[in-house]
């Protein structure tokens, strides 16, 4: 049986979110919503996402509502936040600015 990941210490969360404060924590999870330019373009970073997360073999909760798109990361077989949470939500950021480069 895999061993589980161990849990963020609150340190390594707070220094998570104070360097990507568009992260929330909320609910034992991280959330994060981000607004594309276009549905499609939306839907073209959440596929970069899926690919992401299936490589990771850690999978967000995903929330698509037109041009916005919510993840919600959480290591369930944990109980709680882990590095997979805060490492896949450094690469959505990453992947975010691929897909709609910022001005």
């Amino acid at each position: 049986m895999p061993q589980k990941a161990p849990l963020l210490a609150p340190e390594a969360l707070q220094s998570f979110l104070a360097q990507h404060p568009e992260w929330k924590h909320e609910g034992g999870m991280i959330r994060r919503t981000y607004e594309a330019p276009s549905f499609l373009s939306g839907i073209a970073f959440v596929e970069r996402v899926a690919h992401a997360a299936e490589k990771a073999d850690h999978h967000p909760d995903i929330d698509i509502r037109w041009r916005k798109v919510t993840l919600a990361l959480v290591t369930h077989d944990s109980n709680g936040l882990t590095s997979k949470d805060t490492d896949l939500a450094h690469e959505a950021d990453r992947l975010f600015d691929e897909v709609v480069p910022q001005k």
